[in-house]
């Protein structure tokens, strides 16, 4: 029996010595693990966090019967941390904040179309089951590895507690001797979180009661007087950000084209004022920015547009439809039921299938921006010019979207047809897997992308009638793939008419003449551009 014994004993002490390796080694990873993606280095890493030596003599000391719990507890901790930061991670590089679990949940299905249409549908499936099996079989060792620590026999536990508690009751002294790379990190880490989350839910309140306020007009009714015969072609870029028109590496691109825009349009007998806004939202989450812009209330969040789409604050659409325009939705990344469309009050809606492209996809984007503008032409403008209206449309350029390959290129507009003839381009180029594996060209590309809309954009309005007024703006800035951390959250806006009177409005209003935007123009909030815009069309200061 005794010889039993022996052999017992040793395999359980060396099972707990594994499992304190196991433990020590993916807590100091976790709790080291930075929450921002520029914050990875070999310096991040070296930081002792006393959670670590909590954790491991809390396991060790507590009585039998609750040690299990404790250890889930503990075990749930740790990975809700690295949830956290993981998440963190990710929120930052796409939309330059931090996770909100309140807001941010919501925006799963949208960040699974965005990277399954960026990667491909099987390859975002792998990425998502692979995720997932490393992280349960983390947590599962992570579990495993405390447990066989925290039940080793007394002659292993007894120096694993002492060797503990050393280094906590040290760690301590140096904390509090003011040594940086010693801390206590989570406790603050997870109540900064929990604050953000009560913090989100008193900002709903706040918003709650600024939609029972009101803002603005509340009908239509004698609004837009001066603008009366004229088209109202509000065109939101996907993600035309400043650092389009202000970062060197672009600017040679974009601000040669806006001026060449601007040669075109004076040809044409119209004028241009240039501005920024700051957008709601970066990288994404483009309806945020039509609603703030439409609303004249600040649309940060989806639980925000959520509420805004039942509420009874009108949106412009609605107060030019009430004002006699022909209200009209151009929108070809609408694949699927869109029942916000209803807050909005459109007369008409064209999605995706209403704008009746045959042509081949774009990788996500279902079809080219010279599409779109000619297709509003089509079924939209001149039925209602037959009819004796005039229109008032929110369109949405969707070529300058992520992935941005294959990046189009025009072609003649007689030539625009029902889309078929873009299909040579569609299959052209490298699929988003070889281009996103090289950051450069990434860039590159994204910019090319915003050239081809800008000039889709220029040619279409030197073409048209004379009697239109356009609004032209980015929805938000891109990922800081393109525009690195820190950028600007302002996007271009361009008013173009042949009004000069008009024009004049905006340029006293801050505005610069012209299409390319001076670094010296004001940012104001996107919200506030409807209140400019209704005073610019009513004539009044």
């Amino acid at each position: 029996m005794n010889g039993k014994i022996g052999p017992e004993r040793k395999h359980n002490t060396l099972k707990a010595l594994i499992g304190a390796l196991l433990f020590s080694l993916m807590a100091l990873l976790a709790f080291n693990m930075p929450d921002h993606p520029d914050a990875f280095g070999i310096g991040t890493f070296t930081r002792f966090p006393l959670e670590w030596a909590v954790i491991g003599l809390l396991a060790l000391i507590v009585p039998g019967r609750i040690k299990r719990t404790v250890i889930f507890i503990c075990g749930f901790l740790v990975f809700l941390l690295l949830f956290l930061k993981i998440a963190d991670i990710g929120v930052e590089a796409a939309f330059q904040r931090q996770f909100n679990p309140y807001l941010d949940v919501k925006m799963l299905t949208d960040g699974w179309n965005l990277i399954s249409g960026t990667i491909g549908t099987l390859a975002a499936l792998a990425a998502l089951i692979g995720g997932v099996a490393v992280f349960l079989l983390v947590a599962t060792v992570f579990l495993k590895s405390l447990m066989w620590m925290a039940v080793a026999h007394a002659s292993a536990r007894r120096p694993l507690i002492g060797v503990f508690a050393i280094v906590l009751i040290v760690g301590t002294m140096l904390m509090w001797l003011g040594v940086s790379r010693v801390d206590f990190r989570t406790p603050g880490y997870l109540t900064n979180r929990l604050g953000l989350v009560v913090r989100s839910v008193s900002d709903m309140r706040l918003f709650e009661q600024e939609l029972a306020t009101g803002l603005g007009p509340k009908n239509g009714a004698n609004l837009f007087q001066s603008v009366k015969g004229k088209d109202i072609i509000l065109v939101f870029v996907e993600s035309y950000g400043r650092s389009a028109v202000d970062d060197p590496q672009y600017a040679r691109i974009t601000q040669p084209r806006l001026a060449a825009i601007d040669t075109q349009i004076e040809a044409a007998g119209l004028h241009a004022a240039s501005g920024w806004v700051t957008a709601p939202t970066v990288g994404g989450l483009s309806w945020l920015a039509h609603g703030t812009l439409l609303s004249g209330l600040w649309v940060d969040s989806q639980a925000r547009y959520d509420r805004l789409m039942i509420s009874r604050q009108p949106s412009l659409n609605r107060l030019f439809s009430e004002a006699g325009w022909h209200s009209v939705a151009v929108m070809p990344a609408i694949t699927m039921a869109w029942p916000e469309a209803d807050y909005f009050g459109y007369d008409q809606i064209l999605p995706a299938a209403g704008l009746q492209y045959r042509g081949k996809p774009f990788n996500w984007v279902t079809m080219p921006d010279q599409y779109t503008m000619s297709a509003f032409d089509r079924l939209a403008l001149r039925p209602a010019h037959l009819r004796g209206q005039k229109v008032m449309a929110e369109i949405a350029l969707i070529s300058s979207h992520a992935p941005w390959t294959p990046v189009p290129r025009l072609i003649g507009w007689d030539q625009v047809g029902d889309g078929s003839a873009f299909d040579d381009q569609a299959v052209s180029g490298d699929p988003p897997s070889v281009v996103w594996a090289d950051p450069d060209r990434v860039r590159r590309q994204y910019i090319e992308t915003i050239d081809y809309s800008l000039a889709a954009l220029g040619e279409f309005m030197a073409r048209q009638s004379r009697d239109a007024v356009y609004v032209i703006l980015g929805d938000h800035q891109p990922a800081s793939i393109i525009t690195g951390q820190g950028a600007s959250r302002a996007v271009p806006v361009h008013i173009v008419s042949s009004d000069a009177t008009l024009v004049a409005r905006f340029e006293k209003d801050g505005f610069v003449s012209g299409m390319v935007p001076t670094g010296a123009a004001h940012e104001r909030p996107m919200s506030g551009l409807r209140q400019t815009l209704i005073n610019a069309f009513n004539g009044t200061p």
